[in-house]
């Protein structure tokens, strides 16, 4: 059972990146799916959360930039990051959580993370 994510990396201010967090082991259709960043000196924050009935939550800060999607056929949650910015930089997470929660407490499983570094 585990989560991975990938597609991290280095990007400009005002670019664009997907992350994808490829789950094993149980079904994303039974569990949310969470999305937390990282960065330096900063506590771990939610960014966005997708239920399996397809709610959706978003921190204020991602609003209007960044969606989260799910891809039940390939046991995948993406997170496309749009117009990103130097504040965005962090080591992004995925978690699953056995029923819906926007708060980290209630995530139980989490994967190793992938860096997004944002240049200004």
């Amino acid at each position: 059972v585990q989560l991975v994510e990938s597609g991290g990396g280095l990007v400009q201010a005002g670019g664009s990146l997907r992350l994808s967090c490829a789950a094993s082991g149980f079904s994303i259709d039974d569990q949310a799916i969470g999305w937390f960043r990282q960065a330096p000196g900063r506590e771990r924050e939610g960014v966005s959360c997708i239920n399996s009935d397809g709610s959706t939550y978003y921190t204020d800060s991602v609003k209007g930039r960044f969606t989260i999607s799910s891809d039940n056929a390939k046991n995948t949650v993406y997170l496309q990051m749009n117009s990103l910015k130097p504040e965005d930089t962090a080591v992004y997470y995925c978690a699953a959580a056995p029923f819906w929660a926007t708060t980290k407490t209630a995530y139980d499983l989490w994967g190793q993370g992938t860096q997004v570094t944002v240049s200004s």
